[in-house]
């Protein structure tokens, strides 16, 4: 039997992918090798587009315990340098705070909701592939076996096993002129705050949650996850050659801290059973897999691209690398997507991720330590007090700076290539918005003039694209063709373009039926 999809990995991008492949139809088999899910802490929430993109798949509520539609944030950092959010008229950088063992398991039910089988403590050992098919050796709890399938995707992380068997470059630095040190731990009154999460450290000042305190000596962060344990990091620079040690003692901890800031936080074990996760690493590494797809297998998330998490990038980057590739993904394997759609994905996704790379980067250099780095800091944050610059650097780090190319004939309207706004609509039915009519994970086209001529352009991918006609207050267009991910793949605002319509869905989506 041949599997239509193989995911190997089952984090957050794995099963995601999973439950995007469900919605079309195709039914994965997502092997994970950890037996259980890990139980030590790693990313804390999602920071950016990605946080709509789950809304307009109908995952927000479920994630966020919120019915309503994303926040966006009032202030966000860059590089431990305040961006002032406030001061502009719009901005994408949306927050969910979770912690990822808890997305992880919120997906996991979903995906199992789904249909998905998901097999634990089977993990990829051999990838072989042929022009038609991928034959994948699995070590799983009973020994080795072979599955086929037609597509793998490799959401195995940074040292992906299976980008290394298709011998894909990972070419990239591993910056070793700081050591970085985290964990989680319990800090008491009167250092910590009661009821805000603040630290009061005497002698230095006062500090807030979620937030990223550079020094002449260093970097540290903290946050609270509920009252009195909180997940904290510092940086310095590294005088002595470490190793990297996931057992560090809580001391070394404590004395790094205190050098950065200053001043004394007296950590102590975590309450109520949570794992100290005490972590000393040596090397930050910012590295970009050449490609993402090496024929019948594809790579996304930390398996295509790592760098530092300053920002918070991770997550908004894999995830959104999913969304892209799932539908494209499941269009060929329904068999209605275009001979050339499936390379669109490293077209579109690998300059995202050179972007981000980029400004971590950046974002890395600004918190290092000296006097040289603090000057550099003063201009940056004299640059940060003019509106256009924070709208640039904010729509950096969201990803809302993102334009993928158009296709089709004609003219590309403003809109092609963009994210689709989240219009309040108004139609037959009554109110709606946009991310609603996105959460069946199929492509839109909404006609907003009443443009029949339009709607019978698309007729015949009726089996494929779903027709929506709707007011709203202030139209961007009179006729929107929306991506299953959000992104826009054809606009319009002249009822006489039956001829661009066809173009852009034959492009798109295939041959009408």
């Amino acid at each position: 039997m041949t599997i239509d999809v193989v995911i190997a990995g089952g984090g957050p991008n794995g099963l995601l992918l999973a439950c995007e492949l469900a919605l079309t139809g195709v039914r994965p088999t997502v092997l994970e090798r950890e037996p259980l899910r890990p139980t030590m802490p790693k990313a804390n929430g999602l920071v950016g587009r990605v946080v709509q993109a789950l809304d307009y798949r109908g995952l927000y509520p479920l994630l966020s315990g919120n019915s309503g539609p994303p926040m966006k944030m009032p202030a966000f950092q860059f590089g431990a340098l305040p961006l002032a959010l406030s001061m502009l008229d719009n901005h994408s950088l949306y927050a969910l705070p979770i912690p990822q063992r808890r997305l992880e398991e919120l997906l996991e039910e979903r995906a199992r909701e789904l249909g998905i089988e998901i097999q634990r403590g089977h993990e990829v050992v051999g990838v072989n592939q042929t022009d038609e098919l991928v034959n994948i050796e699995v070590s799983g709890p009973d020994g080795h076996y072979e599955l086929d399938a037609r597509y793998l995707v490799a959401a195995d992380g940074g040292r992906s096993a299976i980008r290394k068997a298709c011998g894909i470059d990972f070419p990239g630095i591993t910056e070793r002129g700081f050591v970085g040190r985290g964990g989680q731990v319990n800090i008491l009154p009167p250092v910590a705050q009661p009821g805000t999460g603040e630290l009061e450290v005497a002698g230095v000042g006062r500090f807030r949650p979620a937030t990223f305190t550079r020094t002449e000596r260093g970097m540290f962060a903290f946050g609270m996850f509920q009252p009195g344990l909180y997940r904290v990091a510092v940086y310095e620079s590294a005088d002595e050659e470490l190793e990297d040690n996931d057992e560090m003692p809580l001391a070394e901890l404590q004395a790094a801290i205190n050098r950065v800031l200053g001043g004394e936080v007296p950590l102590r074990e975590p309450i109520g059973g949570e794992p100290s996760a005490l972590r000393r690493t040596t090397g930050a590494n910012s590295r970009q897999a050449e490609h993402y797809r090496h024929g019948r297998v594809f790579l996304v998330g930390d398996a295509a691209h790592v760098h530092s998490g300053v920002g918070g990038p991770g997550l908004n980057l894999g995830m959104q690398d999913v969304l892209n590739l799932g539908w494209k993904l499941a269009g060929t394997i329904n068999g209605w997507a275009p001979a050339d759609l499936l390379d669109s994905y490293q077209s579109e996704r690998h300059p995202v991720g050179e972007r981000v790379i980029m400004h971590t980067r950046a974002q890395t250099a600004l918190i290092s330590a000296g006097p040289l780095i603090t000057a550099v800091r003063q201009v940056f944050e004299e640059l940060l007090q003019d509106k256009n610059n924070v709208q640039y650097i904010a729509d950096l780090m969201a990803g809302a700076d993102i334009h993928y190319p158009v296709r089709g004939t004609g003219p590309a309207h403003p809109l092609a290539g963009g994210w689709m706004p989240d219009l309040a609509l108004h139609n037959d039915s009554g109110s709606t918005r946009v991310a609603e009519l996105l959460r069946a994970g199929r492509p839109v086209l909404l006609n907003l003039a009443g443009e029949t001529d339009l709607v019978d352009a698309a007729k015949g991918w009726s089996d494929r694209v779903d027709v929506v006609s709707a007011s709203t207050a202030q139209p961007p267009a009179d006729a929107v063709l929306i991506r299953p991910d959000g992104y826009v793949a054809w606009a319009t605002e002249s009822a006489d373009s039956t001829d661009d319509l066809r173009a852009a869905l034959s492009a798109w989506f295939g041959a009408p039926a």
